[in-house]
């Protein structure tokens, strides 16, 4: 690993990847370290993903009760861990979310938005915080999904990119998991991992909630504030990074709040909202070339759903 030191921290990384070894999940060994030259030796997890897997079909169920397993293991296991961590609090999940409005609404639809349109926003994220900060607070990866997670036969999955963990809500790697930015499944199918991992997280002795509903109802709001927050990054990392890439992976997450709307009051504003201003642009300018970027494209992928 290569982290220049004027560029980045590997303090964080280091603090982190200590924790999850401890907790018992497969994480990269640290061999050797030379952080004065932002350098370290570690174990090498290979190269396939679960999104490779997951994508041609092959061993979707073994891949998910793995990693339902892992994450299980990190709630239940990682509660002194967390205590250390950095909050994942109100400021934070406003902050992300405001970079729906200002990246993916104003920037790359270029929507003027107006000030009931913007009132509108500001509450439904205020309902979205209160309702995270509600649920039980645990140990979050924060981008526990099918590009950071490794195929590894006999210890499987290998996790990366857990760098910028915190302490959140229980249900919001679940969500990260299951709706997935990169991969999409029925949901029924996808109801039923979610009461299974309920089951499996309860049985360890993590909080999970009064009812099944009410731990549904968690998992969807919170895939709520996640996709919101989701679409102003992917718009971020085309118009200021130059990473094409991304639109690729809004449409899906566009779906993903357009789906969740209609099952909540809370979000039936924000329902109204996308079908009427942002669906009928979408399309059209949801391509390579608006916005004056194509002159500094780069397609590569990185975990960006930070």
């Amino acid at each position: 690993m290569d982290a220049p030191p004027d560029k980045e921290d590997l303090g964080p990384y280091l603090t982190i990847v200590r924790m999850l070894a401890d907790i018992g999940v497969h994480v990269p060994r640290v061999l050797e370290e030379e952080r004065g030259r932002g350098f370290l030796l570690v174990t090498d997890l290979g190269s396939r993903q679960y999104l490779d897997d997951l994508t041609a079909g092959r061993h979707v169920e073994t891949h998910y009760a793995d990693a339902m397993s892992a994450l299980s293991r990190v709630q239940s296991h990682g509660v002194e861990h967390a205590l250390k961590l950095s909050l994942y609090d109100r400021m934070a999940l406003e902050f992300e979310m405001n970079l729906m409005p200002q990246w993916f609404c104003g920037r790359h639809l270029r929507l003027t938005l107006t000030d009931e349109e913007r009132a509108m926003l500001a509450q439904t994220f205020d309902v979205l915080c209160r309702e995270a900060l509600t649920q039980p607070q645990v140990f979050v990866h924060r981008d526990y999904h099918s590009r950071n997670l490794m195929v590894f036969p006999g210890d499987n999955p290998g996790i990366l990119d857990f760098q910028d963990a915190v302490r959140g809500p229980v249900t919001y790697d679940l969500v990260s998991l299951l709706k997935d930015c990169y991969v999409e499944w029925p949901r029924d199918r996808v109801q039923g991992w979610v009461a299974e991992y309920r089951s499996i997280a309860q049985r360890a002795g993590v909080d999970v909630g009064r009812s099944e509903t009410e731990f549904v109802r968690w998992f969807d709001l919170m895939g709520a504030q996640r996709h919101i927050k989701v679409l102003g990054i992917f718009a971020r990392l085309f118009h200021r990074d130059g990473k094409s890439g991304y639109l690729n992976d809004l449409p899906l997450t566009l779906k993903y709040v357009r789906a969740v709307c209609p099952r909540y009051p809370e979000l039936q504003a924000l329902g109204a909202f996308l079908e009427a201003r942002v669906v009928p642009v979408f399309a059209a300018r949801n391509v390579v070339g608006q916005g004056g970027d194509e002159g500094r494209i780069r397609p590569n992928h990185e975990s960006a759903s930070r």
